[in-house]
């Protein structure tokens, strides 16, 4: 329940509209049901040409009386042709109400389902690295474009139900209400009441068990869109391993499996509409039965049998779809469900309500007996490290000895779980997020460009782009030849992650867009370990151009790449194991010299 009143909550910003859309599902509702009061005229009056009755026994208000009376003078061709004409403009005014209800429900799904996206993927961009790293990417896109339509379409149509049928009862009710007053049987009604109910049993008891079957299906549809992301991603690897028939194999399991879901899904959604409509005939044919022995009798009109047994045909359609509706908003609510959930995940690296401007770099970058878990397992453990104003420091170290996970303290995406990180002597927990990263220049071995132009992208994150500058750093970053040689130069586009360019040629991208904000804190994180010798070569002499003046921490599998730097850190099993020069290190550091003489021997030789 709680849920289901969080899901009626997305509608209040724009209850207005879905006020509106009430207003004209009580005039769409009045102008159908008001034609079955027109049957008793029509019947007594003109078809059988009988005097309708003033009900005895009970007070009559006036205006009724006098209603009755002039229906009673009236000849039956003029009543023919009053009658007529009311039934041609109520059917065309609730067709006239209809519409605006069913635009109306519509412009609020299609609101309520915008606000979702975007709070969602709001949610997604706020969430912390160590959320990305236990949750799937196809899971969470699943999230944005299944959940969400299936909301949307529970809005459109559930909710508009869930208020425009009970209105439509309600007023078939007061129907009924009126044949009672005009002679039905109180018997006739208690039957009903007894009998309907009935109708609802199957209805909740399938709806119980269709909440969970649809959120398996929205989970498998969250399994079939990683799938789809990752092979398609990785179409090259795919194929170079000839494994098409593999993945063909595999997408079709997960496709049986959506398509057994969705089957027991719409098995059970499926099955309450005739249900329903076995029972509503048994209510009505009962009711017929009780009924026509009081006209055989003489104790009731056939107009006022004939308006009672319309209004109890016209409410099995609203009770019928009602039926539909509960299925489709437990469904709803299995997609609300993973939708809040993703909601309500905690954000674990949380800026301060008044965080300490950090000001501009001036002295260090320090890293205070830091230690780090991924889950239960210790990537870094008792880390110190003082990395000082304009010094080029290189991490190195066998492949999961934590260098990465080093570095990515220092932005601040991810904390440690004991000691600090600081700059300039203020912990970053205590400054802004916004400020910090703004200082700090970042290029990794997988470089991420987007489907845009190459300026766009070497500008990423900058309104107002400085031609000049574009160039400049272009230049610094040996990409400026290239990109001129471009069919449109900085205007051509890229294509999605950059693939219509040569690998060398996007690490050299990425190089200039990390400089463009002009950082005074460099990170390179075996920026060059997926290139080719010449691509390394122009990638490392861009990287060489732009240390100067800078605060560079370097992440490299090649040493050939930091033997100048200033400082070299030898890190292995989340500790660090060395530290000084590269010839400091080759006589004290027999891990360094191990992977020194790995790489360079033969070469000295």
């Amino acid at each position: 329940m709680k849920s289901y009143f969080r899901f009626i909550k997305l509608i209040v910003p724009h209850g207005w509209i879905f006020a509106m859309a009430v207003g004209c599902m009580i005039l769409s509702t009045l102008f159908s049901a008001s034609p079955l009061g027109l049957l008793i005229p029509l019947i007594d009056r003109v078809i059988t040409g009988k005097q309708i009755a003033v009900p005895q026994g009970v007070p009559v208000p006036q205006f009724l009386t006098d209603i009755i009376t002039k229906i009673n003078e009236m000849p039956a061709l003029q009543l023919l042709n009053t009658l007529t004409i009311l039934v041609v403009v109520m059917f065309v005014l609730k067709g006239i109400f209809e519409f605006f209800q069913n635009y109306l429900m519509t412009d609020v799904s299609q609101r309520v389902i915008r606000d979702v996206k975007n709070e969602t993927y709001k949610k997604l961009q706020s969430l912390s690295m160590d959320f990305y790293s236990h949750n799937p990417t196809g899971q969470l896109m699943s999230r944005i474009t299944y959940d969400a339509a299936v909301i949307r379409d529970a809005i459109s149509s559930g909710l508009a139900d869930t208020f425009y049928q009970p209105i439509q009862i309600i007023c078939y009710t007061a129907i009924l209400a009126g044949a009672i007053y005009m002679g039905v049987s109180w018997k006739l009604i208690l039957v009903s009441l007894i009998l309907f109910p009935m109708i609802l049993y199957p209805v909740v008891k399938i709806g119980k068990r269709l909440r969970k079957i649809s959120k398996s299906s929205q989970e498998k549809i969250g399994d079939i869109n990683n799938m789809l992301l990752e092979t398609i991603s990785g179409v090259k690897l795919v194929k170079s391993f000839c494994m098409q028939d593999y993945e063909w194999k595999r997408f079709k399991e997960h496709n049986q499996t959506f398509f057994r879901l969705n089957m027991k899904s719409v098995k059970r959604m499926k099955i309450v509409s005739p249900m329903t409509e076995c029972m509503g005939v048994f209510c009505v044919a009962v009711i017929l039965w009780m009924a026509g022995k009081d006209i055989v009798s003489g104790s009731l009109s056939v107009g006022v049998f004939s308006t009672f047994i319309a209004a109890v045909f016209s409410m099995m359609k609203p009770v019928k779809k009602l039926s539909n509706v509960y299925g489709i908003n437990q469904q709803a609510l299995a997609a609300a469900d993973r939708i809040f959930d993703l909601w309500d995940e905690p954000v674990t690296i949380v800026e301060k309500e008044n965080p300490v401007s950090l000001g501009a770099f001036e002295k260090d970058i320090q890293i205070n007996n830091v230690s780090f878990k991924y889950d239960k397992e210790n990537v870094l453990s008792g880390i110190d490290l003082k990395i000082e104003k304009g010094t080029i420091v290189a991490l190195v170290g066998p492949s999961g000895g934590g260098k990465s996970t080093l570095v990515n303290l220092i932005p601040r995406f991810y904390d440690p779980g004991t000691g600090s990180v600081t700059i300039d002597g203020v912990d970053l927990k205590d400054v802004s997020i916004k400020e910090l990263r703004e200082k700090i220049g970042f290029v990794t071995q997988e470089t991420l460009l987007f489907n845009d132009t190459v300026k766009e992208n070497i500008s990423y994150g900058h309104e107002d782009i400085d031609e000049k500058q574009l160039v400049r750093v272009a230049k610094a970053a040996n990409a400026h030849r290239f990109i001129k040689e471009f069919p449109s130069g900085y205007e051509t586009m890229i294509g999605e992650r950059g693939l219509k360019i040569s690998g060398g040629q996007r690490q050299r991208i990425a190089i200039a867009r990390a400089v463009y904000k002009n950082p005074p804190i460099l990170i390179f994180d075996e920026a060059t370990s997926q290139l080719d010798t010449e691509s390394e070569k122009l990638v490392q002499d861009a990287i060489n151009n732009l240390m100067k003046g800078r605060t560079v921490i370097v992440i490299a599998h090649r040493l050939s790449t930091i033997k100048h730097a200033d400082k070299i850190v030898v890190i292995d099993k989340g500790k660090i194991k060395g530290m000084g020069s590269h010839d400091e290190l080759l006589s004290t550091s027999p891990l360094y010299k191990r992977l020194y003489e790995i790489q360079f021997a033969d070469q000295e030789v």
